[in-house]
């Protein structure tokens, strides 16, 4: 007798962000492709975008800012952590509600989903947690979170705060304080490559498994076409992918750098809260776009300037496309710093960078053969991490079995 794997209903939860929910769409469609039944918990504005992947939507209502308003996230610490939790109370009781007929075999979840583990745990189930951006090291705590968050917790506000998150756990049975709840998970799939963890000799990786990205062939996404006047020419991407792109002033920058520059060719994303009339006059060896297939552009690029999300890090290197880093959000700046200490990339300031700076980094950067020498050696360890196919194997190894 055997254990194998069984067809089994999985349970995905996720919130309504590009940068969330991007990283696990190929994952679901790979274990709905083997059988499995999944129900994906997400906001409508998602809903399609999931049942594409196979699976079925299971839509809530939520109250966390979305990437249609970036402005609603506040500038402290505290205005970006508070939402998750006020959502994940007024989410719980939807979510129990809409899976108490159907109680699935596991729980996967992205890492802001915290209702997700709290219905596990309620549930009896296993939960596995996706992380799409770095996880935590030995030594996380004391050298990162401790100092950053010290401010917070001796506030009335920071205070208030855990008292809130303390009492939700208890009332639902969990003892474990916020912080290991949200950041130290029982097990996790890792949908980032080891490339862009810091400290990777110190993560414990019984229990944080990276698999690389989970990209697909996103075919659905289109393909870009190189238009007739770029054609013997180097092509330049500029993107801060989808959710931090209200950036005017940056564009004007890159316009200033790059325009009418003759082996060059520059796709702008400048995304929807930017109206090109802002921008003055375009160059003619510039192509705009309010949205673009980034990995099909990039797979034509010999250079990308980028915000180092955690998803455009990847993209670039698993293209081995030289970066320009220019952190805008938390994860970019320890991106930008791991892809720099790869000789991938150079990293430039978003505030007070100059035209002649950033022009100078991309054009040493694409001509450097050590640079690409580099770039080349991690995209095929990426490779090797397994993508997809080991992700579905790690949440199958998670399912219980049966014998036969």
């Amino acid at each position: 007798m055997t254990a194998t794997p069984r067809p089994a209903h999985i349970a995905m939860f996720s919130i309504a962000a590009h940068g969330h929910v991007n990283p696990s769409l190929d994952l679901i469609r790979e274990l709905v492709a083997r059988g499995h039944r999944v129900s994906y918990a997400i906001p409508a504005s998602f809903a399609e975008k999931v049942a594409a992947t196979g699976a079925t939507p299971v839509v809530y209502t939520s109250t966390l800012p979305t990437d249609d308003d970036p402005d609603a996230w506040g500038t402290e610490l505290i205005d970006n952590i508070e939402p998750f939790l006020k959502d994940a109370i007024q989410v719980l009781p939807q979510l129990a509600a809409a899976f108490a007929d159907d109680v699935p075999d596991l729980v996967l979840h992205d890492i802001t989903a915290y209702p997700a583990p709290v219905l596990a745990h309620r549930w009896g189930v296993p939960a596995l947690s996706l992380w799409p951006n770095l996880v935590p090291w030995e030594g996380y705590e004391e050298e990162v979170a401790d100092p950053m968050y010290a401010d917070l917790k001796a506030s009335e506000r920071g205070k208030a705060y855990y008292a809130r998150f303390t009492a939700w756990l208890t009332g639902n049975g969990i003892d474990t304080h916020p912080d290991p709840f949200v950041g130290r998970p029982r097990k996790a799939v890792v949908l980032i490559p080891r490339a862009l963890q810091p400290h990777a000799d110190r993560v414990d990786e019984s229990v944080y498994r990276f698999v690389g990205a989970c990209q697909g062939d996103r075919a659905e996404q289109g393909e870009w076409q190189r238009p007739a006047e770029a054609e013997g020419k180097k092509v330049l991407l500029v993107s801060f992918g989808s959710a931090v792109t209200k950036q005017p002033d940056f564009y004007r920058t890159c316009i200033k750098a790059f325009g009418g520059l003759p082996d060059w060719h520059v796709v702008l994303n400048i995304g929807k809260f930017v109206d090109p009339a802002e921008l003055g006059e375009v160059p003619g060896n510039f192509e705009l776009h309010g949205w673009l297939p980034q990995v099909s552009v990039l797979k034509q690029a010999d250079a990308f300037v980028t915000h180092a999300g955690a998803g455009g890090s990847q993209e670039g290197l698993a293209t081995a496309t030289p970066m320009v880093a220019v952190p805008v959000m938390t994860d970019g700046f320890g991106n930008a710093d791991a892809l720099v200490g790869h000789g991938v990339a150079r990293r430039v300031e978003l505030t007070g960078v100059t035209a002649e700076e950033l022009r100078t980094a991309v054009v040493e950067l694409s001509a450097d053969p050590e640079v690409a020498r580099r770039l080349a050696e991690i995209r095929d360890a990426m490779a090797g991490e397994g993508g997809t196919r080991r992700a579905a194997d790690l949440v199958e190894a998670e399912l219980p079995a049966r014998t036969g």
